[in-house]
């Protein structure tokens, strides 16, 4: 596909899911890119996660849905248990295709992260590539690595997590203009850690669960510590496995936050604390992890912050880059890829790379994202609440959601988010086959007079 904008190349800083869904986005939109990533070698790791009618549609424009579905495992409902394994509640899921038209489903994030990788040609992904600085001279950004290499671009986009080097680099020149607000020198808060897993290969005679063609998603809840766990069934016989322990939340600039230890060791001490917790599938924890390879293990803290500054100059946040979410209900992952579509839709309608439109497409890209990310960060802290909460208050409100709500309610609360479907507008759009009624969506100016002149 051509495309007659004057932008002629976009950096992506980070090759996560939200970097290598604007670049697929952008080859479709004919607007050369190139990916810098941090790591000499992406490694498979992650767990469970979730994907379903927010997202699903903008797969179909890609046609990539197919090969989605093919890793995946619908979901039917999230089931909460207590440490004796006696059900407490849970979220019925059952009802999402006939009102959405997609299922909920869930993967293991390193096979979807391995389908995005392979929509990026290779000459794009440059790995290794740490960032040590930014330069925005107005006609153009660059961006300087620590190898001594550089790049330059007509815009560049941070999608390098919650610790951004893009921001970093973007908020430094802020403040020595005096343009950063006051709310974005603040670090980030972190109130859980988590340690994550997928198993190898399981034999289905150990775990019933595996015969199934649809995902088992159980929750446990110790009362009386910190922790709680998931576990969920994907393709392949696998079992992805989380476990969270709650914190009193503290900020990132903390020494008891820099003094973490983050080696093989420390993990051992957290799995020592969790192996012998029951699993809902069966057995242990422990057995889980003895079946989980080393390396498919990791150990992270959850951080939550939403910045104010999403974009200066030449340069534009997405993801954790700007919105750290809680990741409960699948809203960090989601909400990431549709930064990535409304972005690519607003640079897609530049008409000519000046100053002037460029931020006036970041303005408008921030515009329609901001109020959306602030709604699901309320939202995820809820979720997280009756996810991972285990103060007295916390199970309190998770006794009255499950008790006292009707699972009518429950059910229209979680469809409510799904009438916010953002497409990519420079491509066909895909119809709704559910009955939910979607928010209406902002055409692209330029796609709609291409299709006229055709």
């Amino acid at each position: 596909m051509t495309h007659d904008s004057d932008i002629k190349k976009v950096l992506i800083v980070g090759a996560g899911m939200s970097g290598l869904m604007l670049g697929i986005l952008l080859t479709h939109a004919g607007i050369d890119f190139a990916i810098y990533e941090r790591v000499a070698e992406i490694k498979p790791i992650g767990s469970t996660m979730a994907f379903d009618s927010r997202i699903l549609a903008v797969f179909e424009q890609l046609g990539m849905l197919d090969e989605a579905l093919k890793i995946s495992f619908p979901c039917r409902g999230l089931n909460f248990y207590d440490s004796k394994l006696q059900v407490m509640g849970g979220f019925d899921l059952s009802e999402y295709k006939d009102r959405t038209g997609y299922d909920t489903i869930l993967f293991s994030r390193p096979q979807m992260h391995q389908l995005f990788l392979s929509k990026i040609p290779k000459e794009k992904l440059h790995l290794g590539k740490k960032i040590e600085s930014i330069e925005d001279s107005g006609e153009n950004v660059i961006i300087h690595c620590a190898d001594g290499s550089s790049a330059s671009g007509d815009v560049l986009v941070g999608a390098d997590g919650a610790y951004s080097g893009v921001r970093t680099s973007l908020f430094k020149t802020m403040v020595e203009k005096s343009l950063l607000p006051e709310a974005d020198r603040e670090e980030l808060s972190v109130g859980h850690i988590c340690m994550v897993g997928t198993t190898k290969p399981l034999e289905d005679s150990k775990y019933e669960a595996l015969k199934d063609n649809f995902s088992h998603f159980e929750r446990v809840m110790m009362q009386g510590t910190p922790h709680s766990w998931s576990t969920a069934t994907v393709p392949g016989n696998r079992v992805c496995w989380l476990m969270t322990t709650q914190l009193g939340s503290i900020s990132t600039d903390t020494t008891r936050f820099k003094n973490a230890e983050w080696g093989p060791e420390a993990n051992q001490s957290m799995i020592n604390e969790v192996r012998d917790y029951p699993c809902a599938l069966g057995g242990t924890m422990g057995d889980l992890i003895n079946l989980t390879p080393p390396e498919m293990i990791s150990r992270v803290f959850l951080e939550e912050k939403l910045f104010e500054t999403w974009h200066h100059g030449r340069v534009v946040l997405i993801g954790d880059a700007c919105h750290k979410m809680l990741p409960s209900g699948g809203a960090g992952a989601i909400n990431a890829l549709q930064d990535a579509v409304i972005l690519a839709n607003c640079i897609y309608d530049i008409a000519s790379a000046t100053s002037e439109n460029i931020h006036n497409a970041f303005a408008d890209y921030r515009a329609q994202r901001f109020p959306k990310a602030k709604y699901q960060m309320d939202k995820a802290k809820v979720m997280a609440t009756i996810q991972y909460g285990q103060t007295w208050k916390d199970r309190a409100i998770r006794h009255v959601i499950f008790n006292w709500i009707p699972k009518s309610i429950q059910t229209e609360q979680l469809l409510k988010d799904t009438t916010y479907r953002p497409q990519v507008m420079f491509l066909p759009n895909i119809e709704n086959r559910g009955t939910v009624v979607l928010e209406p969506q902002r055409p692209c100016k330029k796609y709609i007079q291409k299709q006229s002149a055709e």
